[in-house]
């Protein structure tokens, strides 16, 4: 199953920050860098200078752990994935984090704002993407909204941020976007990662390979389907394959919890990156 390689990357990750980072604080003070309180290593800005310095040796090990899985499962599909991800990529994925700034989208049952989540995993899976290869481009990786000055008022500040994320997608060449969102429901019971898109024809093909690498990677039991949305004004506006993923329930306290961690958050990245090669596979004209 093209999840394993996703896990096993999860653990390379993990068992290379302590083979490299024994003692956090003889490490921090290697590099010239005063430790963290909390005493938590290669976190934050050390974790950006691992994968810079690093990145190379955490490639080859990744490349490794794809093909030990195509060994395992003996799918033809995950060898020339591994073999994808060496070449060259000629389409930008935008990565879009929802809401920002006076935006905070939905509120949490633990009082924490959506749009801090939307960035966060979208920063780690802007970092996977860069490590598979690809280039990227984000609408925002900061907590800010992307109005344009003039904006004034509440509404024109919404309506000017969307309008923008649009139009940095649509001008960049070779677009894929992929916006990353938070669900909330009134009944906490609800729970489950899904995806929505535009109804046309290679957004439907992304949001269904996306959908189906969640609910393989994080919850075999989730058996939500993606969906087409004619109500979101940057699905309908964007002139390019496009998907909007609601990564969990805000309002369902155990997945709320689960969000908030950072193996979660890889986890949620790399079974986006598994989706997306899955769609990429099927699709010549843009692989």
């Amino acid at each position: 199953m093209i999840h394993i390689s996703f896990l096993l990357e999860t653990v390379i990750f993990d068992v290379f920050k302590l083979i490299l980072c024994k003692c956090p604080e003889t490490c921090y003070n290697k590099h010239g860098i005063n430790p963290p309180a909390d005493g938590v290593c290669l976190d934050g800005g050390m974790e950006m200078w691992f994968i810079k310095r690093y990145a190379w040796v955490y490639l080859l090990a990744v490349l490794g752990a794809w093909a030990f899985s195509s060994l395992l499962s003996g799918g033809v599909r995950l060898a020339a994935q591994v073999a994808a991800m060496t070449e060259p990529k000629p389409m930008t994925i935008v990565l879009d984090p929802g809401h920002g700034g006076a935006d905070g989208g939905a509120v949490s049952c633990s009082g924490a704002l959506e749009s801090e989540l939307n960035l966060e995993i979208s920063l780690r899976l802007n970092d996977l993407l860069h490590l598979a290869g690809y280039r990227t481009r984000m609408t925002r990786s900061t907590d800010v909204s992307i109005h344009s000055p003039e904006a004034q008022t509440v509404s024109e500040r919404k309506i000017s941020d969307l309008r923008n994320r649009v139009a940095l997608v649509n001008e960049t060449d070779h677009a894929l976007l992929i916006s990353i969102h938070q669900n909330f429901f009134e009944q906490p019971k609800y729970h489950g990662a899904q995806v929505f898109y535009a109804p046309e024809r290679s957004s439907e093909e992304l949001a269904e390979a996306m959908q189906a690498a969640l609910s393989s990677c994080l919850d075999p039991n989730n058996h939500r389907a993606a969906k087409p949305d004619r109500t979101v004004y940057l699905l309908q506006n964007v002139h390019c394959p496009a998907a909007l993923i609601e990564c969990g329930f805000l309002s369902n306290p155990p997945e709320e919890q689960r969000l908030h961690t950072a193996q979660y958050q890889k986890q949620i990245a790399c079974a986006v990156l598994s989706g997306l090669c899955d769609y990429l596979a099927e699709r010549t004209d843009l692989s």
